[in-house]
């Protein structure tokens, strides 16, 4: 009597892309996600059984990314600034020109960090802590406070604060500037940075790819795509100390109308940067 072939990972990944038609790279992170091997050991391990808990959930994961889900969302983990972060649908997965925003404000910081014997940072809409927990651990000596309207964000960001090791930062939840200001003692920040909700209310994208999975309310503000920077530019003076900064990013047709948000003062010095690609992608203004 002949005996069906066993399943290995080598033959179920070649089966699952022929009946999916997903890119191979895309299902090898999946069976490394599954498995726990990494792209060496898919390679020399691809004649190995799968066991039967495995292939079902590794097809199981492959027809919710033939519907779209993201990658990140269905292994709960993104690569940001060479640190693994963990993700869910609970927050924004992180994007490869925020590492940019992330460089910008360590540069800024080193200058600052010359003048004051503890410099703060402040994250406005923290999401997964990307940005927050970046920042706390290129630069141990940094005082930062990561705000974010959703409690399920700042339990992702508390989270990946703590499974990275990122002890100076703390967690604040607020509705933009609003448990910000009037404490007591009044906050005092260096730097103010932020990459918030800037997609315009019916914009195509918002039913596109990754986006359709995403919190929206971590996408578009509802409008113009420019309420939250309005918020910023206003609000921000109030807790910057002197000599303080402002860093935001934005949408790529965007750089014109934030810039003229702070052009005004207290604001006495507004620049335009590209992200690597060359698009223009984040502000910054100082006081």
């Amino acid at each position: 009597m002949n005996t069906l072939p066993k399943p290995t990972i080598e033959s179920v990944l070649q089966q699952t892309r022929q009946e999916t038609g997903l890119a191979p790279s895309e299902l090898r992170i999946l069976m490394g996600h599954i498995t726990g091997l990494d792209r060496v050991g898919l390679v020399t391990q691809s004649h190995q059984e799968l066991p039967v808990d495995q292939l079902n959930t590794f097809k199981s994961l492959a027809t919710k990314r033939q519907q779209g889900e993201p990658i990140a969302y269905l292994i709960q983990e993104k690569e940001f600034y060479s640190r693994p972060f963990f993700v869910d649908s609970r927050v924004l997965i992180p994007r490869p020109e925020t590492e940019e925003l992330v460089e910008h404000a360590l540069g800024f910081l080193q200058s600052k960090s010359t003048e004051n014997l503890l410099t703060r940072v402040l994250d406005i809409g923290c999401g997964s802590g990307a940005i927050a927990v970046s920042l706390a651990l290129e630069n141990p000596i940094l005082e930062v406070t990561a705000s974010d309207i959703s409690a399920d964000a700042l339990w992702v960001a508390q989270f990946n604060a703590n499974k990275l090791g990122a002890k100076n930062v703390r967690f604040v939840q607020s509705n933009l500037f609003e448990n910000l200001l009037n404490q007591t003692p009044p906050l005092a920040f260096d730097l103010i940075c932020s990459n918030p909700p800037y997609i315009e209310l019916g914009d195509q994208h918002l039913s596109q790819g990754d986006l359709r999975f995403e919190p929206q309310q971590a996408l578009t503000d509802g409008g113009d795509g420019l309420r939250f920077y309005r918020e910023i530019a206003l609000h921000s003076p109030a807790l910057l100390r002197a000599g303080g900064g402002v860093l935001v990013e934005h949408g790529y047709n965007q750089q014109e109308a934030v810039k003229a948000l702070f052009s005004k003062a207290p604001y006495v010095h507004v620049q335009g940067l590209p992200d690597l690609a060359g698009t223009p992608r984040f502000v910054f203004a100082q006081t």
